[in-house]
């Protein structure tokens, strides 16, 4: 992982491919797409359901690998990375906000935030002082010893967004990261991400339905036919 500056390439994928065989015939749901971020660009992804914007991400995020082409984060392509180094380079520098929240159900919110740095090895002490900063952030501070079974869908989704952030990620990726969250809220976190953007040069690569949401970031861009068209 090479050093970041505001313009260092943070995320670069070339002619990436994604062909699921399904049946008699192949499903091909990416077609060589390229894109570059940025370290502490925004950029949004728009698309129709079913146009491959969350495939697109797991690929980014090497949760899924290509069929062909190449995904390389601050200079680390991850095709050369075996599963256990892919996992510990996720931990290190790439920050996710998936569709649905993923807490797991037995933990309370701040040790649900606090997890991604349990991993790496910090202290649980240390883990969840750092937890409970970005869980004030996101205005969680006072739900934090609550499970998520007994939090909203919104707060749930905000707890979500403090996993992803606490280990102060290079790359965050985020699924409809407003989705269940009223616009308050949702306000609030698009602050958060405009200062993560500027202060540390955190880049964002965002798949919403929200158009707010979207024209808020600095760069939109379509997924249609399997690659990414820029909206003006």
């Amino acid at each position: 992982m090479t050093s970041t500056n505001v313009n260092a390439v943070m995320l670069k994928c070339r002619e990436l491919t994604r062909v699921y065989s399904e049946g008699p015939q192949d499903l091909t749901v990416l077609d060589q797409l390229d894109l570059t971020v940025h370290a502490g660009e925004r950029v949004a992804i728009v698309g129709s359901s079913g146009s491959g914007k969350t495939t697109l991400l797991n690929l980014l995020g090497g949760l899924d690998r290509p069929s062909a082409g190449s995904v390389v984060i601050g200079g680390e392509p991850l095709s050369g990375l075996n599963e256990a180094a892919l996992g510990r380079f996720r931990n290190q520098y790439i920050g996710f906000v998936y569709q649905f929240h993923h807490l797991l159900a037995e933990f309370t919110a701040v040790e649900n935030a606090a997890l991604p740095l349990i991993i790496r090895g910090q202290s649980k002490k240390a883990a969840e002082q750092r937890a409970m900063q970005i869980l004030e952030r996101v205005g969680m501070k006072a739900r934090a010893d609550h499970k998520p079974g007994e939090l909203s869908g919104g707060e749930r989704q905000r707890v979500a967004i403090a996993r992803a952030l606490v280990t102060d990620p290079s790359l965050v990726l985020m699924d409809e990261p407003t989705g269940n969250l009223d616009q308050t809220t949702a306000a609030t976190i698009l602050a958060l991400m405009d200062e993560l953007a500027k202060e540390s040069a955190c880049a964002f690569v965002i798949v919403t339905h929200d158009v707010s949401l979207a024209a808020h970031q600095d760069r939109v861009m379509k997924l249609d036919g399997g690659r990414l068209v820029a909206q003006v």
